[in-house]
């Protein structure tokens, strides 16, 4: 196998969780591209919709289900039905996700559980139905959307943080738990990206889009495509090596201290 084969996806299905749009979109777009069948969820079926016509509009057979990935036996309903219309899940990418922006004493402890609901407990539900198929199949690659937030704290998001520390844990246990399955369990750690949800932030005269340059060693906010090919490497077998890794696609602002006063 030549070096280029090594990344090709050809053959394998990939299932990105909340993949309507945004991060997800992306990734899938990109695993299409590389060969890859592509499963999608949503919570509700108009969601589902507006996926499927994106991914028709850039010309991907996308296959879209709704599915609460909260639910347990939702999610074992739904893995059951990929497997038998569709195939053996050889990718997962637990990307569905929320933030709550609440400071902590003002945060419901409701609020705080469903944050830890969606953003953790559910990429535990969901690898743990796909897992014993790929234990059958003799290899498997999950991927766990995390965030610099696995790293740092930062005002409002404590719930999230929380989660997120969480994820970069559940990662390197489900590596720990399944590597002599030849199962390869990452996680993506997306800096600043440039999606609908940040455009009101990234203004030229934004406090917020200020500081985030400033922060940057890049010096710009980041885009979905920068995390393709890094999704695209941890998906295909040129990472068969790589296990309990957090792939931090930041611009450098983990690496950075930043700038001294003037």
């Amino acid at each position: 196998m030549n070096i280029t084969e090594k990344f090709s996806l050809k053959g394998k299905i990939a299932l990105v969780t909340g993949a309507s749009y945004g991060i997800g979109f992306a990734i899938a777009t990109a695993y299409a591209q590389a060969g890859a069948t592509i499963v999608f969820n949503d919570i509700n079926q108009e969601l589902v919709d507006k996926g499927l016509k994106s991914y028709e509009e850039v010309g991907i057979n996308a296959h879209g289900y709704v599915c609460d990935v909260t639910d347990e036996q939702k999610v074992n309903e739904f893995v059951s039905n990929v497997e038998k219309e569709i195939g053996v899940i050889d990718i997962l990418v637990n990307n569905a996700g929320i933030i709550k922006r609440i400071p902590m004493l003002e945060m419901k402890a409701e609020d705080f559980r469903k944050v830890i609901d969606v953003d953790l407990n559910a990429p535990f539900i969901v690898s743990k139905a796909v897992i014993p198929g790929m234990i059958k199949k003799g290899h498997g690659k999950i991927i766990n959307i995390c965030s610099m937030m696995s790293e740092l704290g930062r005002e409002t998001v404590s719930a999230y943080a929380a989660a997120k520390g969480g994820l970069k844990m559940l990662t390197r246990n489900i590596a720990s738990e399944y590597g002599e399955y030849n199962i390869q369990c990452n996680g993506i750690g997306p800096g600043y990206i440039e999606t609908p949800q940040t455009a009101p932030l990234r203004t030229p005269e934004h406090p917020f889009n200020k500081f985030i340059i400033s922060k940057t060693p890049a010096a710009r906010w980041g885009t979905t495509e920068d995390l393709m090919g890094p999704a695209i490497f941890l998906a295909s077998d040129a990472s068969d090596f790589v296990n309990g890794h957090i792939l931090y696609v930041d611009g450098g602002i983990l690496a950075y201290i930043g700038k001294q006063p003037q």
